[in-house]
């Protein structure tokens, strides 16, 4: 699946399935939760509106392709008392999908 696939399901989305689809998109691994922490970062330096989202563990969506459970990512990211940690609200209009896709991982 693409953004744009991400898109058409719903115009707002969580940042939690937009990372995923960015990783996917680059063939990523998305189960860094630092890598995500930067990417949060980085949409809010350029300016991206987003609103706080409390995403329930629970809800959100269990295993994911190739066997990654997404709880238990939302779960590692529960430990980190930080903004950049927490899942947001995102408008995915063809701006902030040109911003999402600028997006570079640091290098380890």
């Amino acid at each position: 699946m693409s953004l744009e696939d991400l898109r058409s399901k719903a115009l707002f989305q969580n940042t939690i399935d937009v990372w995923i689809m960015c990783c996917e998109e680059k063939a990523w691994d998305w189960y860094d939760v630092d890598a995500y922490k930067h990417f949060i970062y980085y949409l809010k330096s350029k300016g991206v509106k987003m609103q706080k989202f409390p995403l329930c563990i629970k809800e959100s969506g269990g295993m994911y392709e190739r066997g990654r459970d997404k709880s238990k990512f939302l779960e590692q990211l529960s430990h980190y008392n930080s903004d950049d940690a927490g899942a947001h609200t995102i408008k995915l209009s063809v701006e902030v999908l040109s911003t999402i896709r600028s997006f570079e991982k640091a290098k380890p």
